[in-house]
């Protein structure tokens, strides 16, 4: 394709499914992910596009089809966005939830265009329309009488509809919010039908923006004991957050770039700010850390999370170190890739009296949670050493290691992990059978060095690929395909995220397996460390995650 005809593809792509991250893009187009950004951000400056985080959005496709719902979600409308925004994180792949048809409610819509498998509920038909165009969600429209602006059904067919539900959880605004009077609804047909919706709900989530604190309307739907979290914005006066951390719903405060949680003792317990300067937003393994850390620490309800991007770059992660220092964290969870960046981001900190929790990527000084490098990377050579034994005769004509030079000596024990673990099952790879390319951490870079190396072993056809991450051997494996070459590769990851576990699944795919890391369960872990540390309790210098080694024919459990 032309360079035209392909960012016309794009455009096609994202109407038809508008949850598309760039690696699947890169996947779909069989170019690598660099090019696809690139071709993103011409096609916002022509305006044919929005950006949003891992992807975008169509500038042609209407965001709203009633003028008065467009006028509706406007109001307050970066306030509610943030709330979406942090609401969303509760959501994980595979969940039934229940929306209520608002415009606060409507933006956890376009937050949750990444997630799949989701089962929804909903009376709002902008919020059915947005969600149903991800074809991988079920989403179920309750039944009743249409509003005259076409933007929810109510009535009691829908509350009937409602009896037969059971969902995990159910996210709710409202018109109006006070203590005394709780939630209410200027429609009555509106309230009656999200009093039932809260009865249908393991958990109620009511995103309120501070606009609607101490407004009394028409028909109360539900009390504060009906509520498990409220979210509403960082403009809330003092004074009701006050009054809020005495009753027993947690509180969630939200800013473009930080959220404060404030669960029933938040008056007794110690509340933190912690920082985390996150590895790169572009990289789908470090989205799903972050999202389970926004939850951890909701659910801890007493920490304030700071969050930033330290773009897989040793100078930026300094300048984002230094920016969280100003912040006054009382302690930060670094991840970057830039292992001697990492001594003078711990020499700052250090400076500060800010203690330091290191993922993945160790650093001298701070406590290390994450990777157990030799032992997940050893999993991935045995299960590889097998697999050339079984359909290669135990033989093959070059090894190639996808490396991260960068990483420094530790996680580099992984690519000795695999490397051990495949030569104790087909014995000594001589050194002239072995190719050592440097990965760039992430699927362009392993793409274009693959390419490279591909057409030079143009004679041999039993190629083995041993990679730092599942970046790596996603970006080896579009190479193998753009050349025609994916039938002469077998390859192991290191991940098993979900766009590996979306490779594994296609039928004669060269990736084989990959070790889980579970990036959904740092979260809890980084947390539990972080407050242990924050209270002076002993901590090992080390804390490892659980790994397991995914093969294609296994279900992966989250």
């Amino acid at each position: 394709m032309t360079t035209f005809e392909r960012r016309q593809r794009i455009l096609a792509l994202l109407r038809q499914q508008p949850g598309l991250r760039v690696p699947e893009m890169a996947a779909l187009l069989e170019v690598s992910e660099g090019t696809v950004r690139n071709d993103l951000n011409a096609l916002a400056e022509a305006r044919q596009l929005t950006r949003v985080r891992g992807g975008a959005v169509p500038a042609d496709e209407a965001p709203y089809r009633s003028p008065a719902f467009a006028a509706r979600a406007r109001i307050n409308e970066t306030a509610k966005q943030n709330l979406a925004r942090w609401a969303a994180a509760l959501v994980e792949d595979g969940d039934s939830i229940l929306l209520d048809a608002s415009t606060t409610v409507y933006h956890i819509a376009v937050f949750l265009q990444d997630r799949r498998n989701l089962t929804v509920v909903t009376n709002g038909t902008e919020v059915g329309r947005r969600l149903a165009q991800n074809p991988s969600n079920s989403v179920i429209l309750l039944g009743g009488v249409l509003r005259a602006d076409s933007t929810s059904v109510s009535g009691p067919l829908s509350e009937r509809c409602l009896r037969d539900f059971h969902v995990k959880t159910a996210f709710v605004s409202c018109t109006g919010f006070s203590l005394d009077g709780g939630l209410t609804e200027v429609d009555i047909a509106e309230a009656h039908l999200k009093s039932r919706m809260i009865g249908a709900a393991d958990s109620v989530v009511a995103l309120i923006d501070s606009s609607k604190f101490g407004r009394m309307d028409l028909t109360p739907f539900a009390q504060l004991r009906d509520i498990s979290r409220i979210f509403t914005d960082n403009q809330l006066d003092r004074a009701w957050s006050d009054a809020l951390k005495r009753t027993p719903v947690v509180l969630t405060i939200c800013g473009e770039n930080s959220v404060s949680s404030h669960g029933p003792d938040g008056e007794q317990a110690p509340h933190y700010r912690i920082g985390f300067a996150n590895l790169s937003e572009q990289v789908p393994f470090a989205v799903e850390v972050r999202r389970g850390l926004e939850r951890a620490a909701q659910e801890a309800g007493n920490i304030e999370l700071i969050l930033a991007d330290n773009q897989l770059d040793g100078q930026v992660a300094v300048r984002v170190a230094e920016s969280l220092i100003a912040e006054r964290v009382d302690l930060a969870i670094e991840y970057q890739v830039d292992f001697q960046a990492g001594d003078v981001i711990m020499s700052r900190f250090r400076e500060a009296g800010i203690p330091v929790v290191a993922v993945d990527i160790p650093m001298v000084g701070a406590t290390f949670c994450g990777v157990d490098n030799y032992r997940a990377g050893n999993m991935a050579g045995l299960a590889l050493g097998n697999w050339i034994r079984d359909h290669w005769a135990g033989g093959l004509d070059c090894l190639v290691v996808l490396e991260e030079p960068r990483t420094g000596p530790l996680p580099a024990a992984r690519i000795r992990g695999q490397l051990d673990g495949l030569q104790s099952v087909v014995g000594q790879i001589p050194p002239e059978k072995m190719i050592c390319l440097n990965s760039g951490n992430c699927s362009e870079i392993s793409e274009l060095r693959s390419v490279e190396v591909l057409n030079g072993l143009s004679g041999l056809h039993r190629l083995a690929f041993i990679t730092f991450n599942d970046e790596a051997a996603l970006g080896a494996i579009a190479a193998g395909r753009r050349l025609g070459r994916d039938a002469d590769m077998v390859v192991v990851g290191q991940g098993a995220e979900r766009l590996a576990r979306e490779e594994m699944a296609r039928p004669g795919s060269p990736l084989i397996g990959s070790t889980a890391y579970t990036p959904e369960k740092y979260g809890r872990k980084l947390i539990a460390l972080a407050l242990k540390i924050l209270k002076g309790e002993p901590v090992a210098p080390a804390v490892y995650m659980d790994h397991v080694f995914v093969e294609q024919s296994q279900e992966y459990e989250r």
